[in-house]
């Protein structure tokens, strides 16, 4: 099940919030490993590294890299000495978090005396791609409100992986971050979706939130079998717990493959046959060939029978990305190359500023 191998470190590129982009020296040839410093400790030049070489054997796209197991000369790891809860549990790599749920955290009566989410927006993307333009649109219009992100366990497990999080927190766009399940690494830790939205409400005073996996996706090409999938039950916890539910589309047009053209597969059967309430759906108003097939698909599979589906002009995202500084990417392409993509995000932004404003928002109370 794991390819391990011994290696030694022969130069550290770059060092990044608790994650280092490392070369290292496997049998006289130089490759790239990433090392979570957290876990496995601080690496230096000449130390002796186990390596997870699977993924790279196996030649995979999405999470093809070399992982440190362990630091042969440094077994010592950095992460919090507080906490009882366990993430990867029962692996050799389980880890101690100071989970917000504990009866011992600071915010355990915050937690139990919960009542509702009073219509907090929450934003549920499914690729971590998604959520750039989303952040990028929101903070430029509201730079002042509190944005919080919560990152699943459907993709990469530490957060430290995301140099999109890196990025949007040095930046000040990110105001807090939250893993749950057996992601970890973030501000806080929670068990799971209903105590992080929780979390986010009564302990940070979220304005909004987004929820989506970090880095990577599996995808079986099966109806069924992909993570995004998550995002069903992510829109029911949010409608559950009395917060508005709003749903990003996975949309694209420069995709060779048919089932993720115009409105994904995935997204269809999420909105379709998996979530089980009402949601809101921003759809961009695209030229008119391409809005027409989304149109089409929108009413052959009965979505407006079920769901809010609203259309959005938007013709900001880039311009929005460029007040940052920001690039995006996802699945090799990038903003010109796969913009109904992102616009799709950051159209998120722009419904969730047109309906959730403090004027407007009682309007849309259930």
């Amino acid at each position: 099940m794991i390819s391990k191998r011994v290696a030694i470190v022969e130069s550290i590129v770059d060092r990044t919030n608790g994650l280092d982009d490392i070369r290292v020296n496997l049998n006289g040839d130089i490759q790239r490993a990433y090392n979570y410093s957290k876990m496995t400790g601080d690496v230096n030049i000449g130390d002796e590294v186990v390596l997870n070489t699977t993924a790279v054997e196996l030649s995979l796209g999405t999470g093809g890299y070399h992982f440190i197991i362990a630091n042969l000369n440094n077994l010592e790891s950095n992460l919090t000495e507080g906490g009882h809860i366990m993430k990867l549990r029962y692996t050799p790599f389980q880890v101690k978090v100071d989970s917000v749920e504990e009866q011992e955290s600071p915010y355990h009566d915050n937690i139990e005396n919960f009542s509702s989410l009073d219509n907090m927006p929450v934003v549920v993307g499914t690729l971590h791609s998604m959520l750039t333009p989303f952040v990028a649109s929101y903070k430029k219009n509201n730079p002042n409100k509190k944005l919080v992100y919560i990152m699943t366990d459907g993709a990469a497990l530490p957060i430290f992986l995301s140099k999109n999080v890196s990025t949007l927190k040095e930046k000040g766009l990110i105001d807090n971050t939250i893993t749950i399940g057996n992601a970890f690494g973030a501000d806080y830790d929670c068990i799971n979706i209903y105590t992080a939205l929780i979390t986010a409400k009564e302990v940070l005073k979220a304005d909004a939130v987004f929820v989506s996996m970090g880095p990577g996706i599996a995808g079986t090409g099966t109806k069924y079998g992909f993570t995004g999938i998550e995002q069903g039950p992510i829109l029911d916890a949010i409608k559950k717990l009395g917060g508005f539910p709003i749903a990003i589309p996975r949309i694209s047009f420069a995709d060779k493959r048919d089932r993720h053209r115009g409105i994904s597969h995935h997204s269809l059967t999420v909105f379709k046959d998996i979530v089980n309430v009402d949601v809101n759906i921003p759809i961009t108003t695209y030229d008119e060939e391409k809005l027409s097939l989304i149109k089409e698909q929108i009413i052959n599979n009965k979505l407006k029978d079920k769901h809010n589906v609203v259309y959005i002009k938007n013709d900001n995202t880039q311009n929005d990305l460029n007040h940052f500084g920001l690039k995006v990417r996802s699945m090799g392409r990038n903003y010109e190359q796969d913009k109904e993509f992102f616009d799709a995000a950051s159209s998120a932004a722009y419904y969730l500023m047109e309906v959730c404003d403090e004027r407007r928002r009682k309007d849309h109370k259930q």
